[in-house]
């Protein structure tokens, strides 16, 4: 019972590897991706704007 195989010993191994890189491939990709740029919205006299979403906010709140 003290031997030890290879199949288990790989395996321990496997999953040792995949913890670690899994986490550092993520950081790798979120520090060489390009910053994105939020487009400005129109603002209409700091008013809400109309839209399908506002519209089905406002009826839905109608008693």
């Amino acid at each position: 019972m003290s031997e030890k195989t290879e199949a288990s010993a790989s395996r321990r191994d496997f999953l040792k590897l995949a913890g670690t890189a899994a986490p550092a491939a993520v950081a790798a990709v979120a520090v060489s991706g390009t910053e994105a740029e939020a487009a400005e919205t129109p603002s209409a006299n700091g008013r809400m704007q109309d839209t399908a979403h506002t519209r089905a906010y406002l009826a839905s709140t109608r008693f």
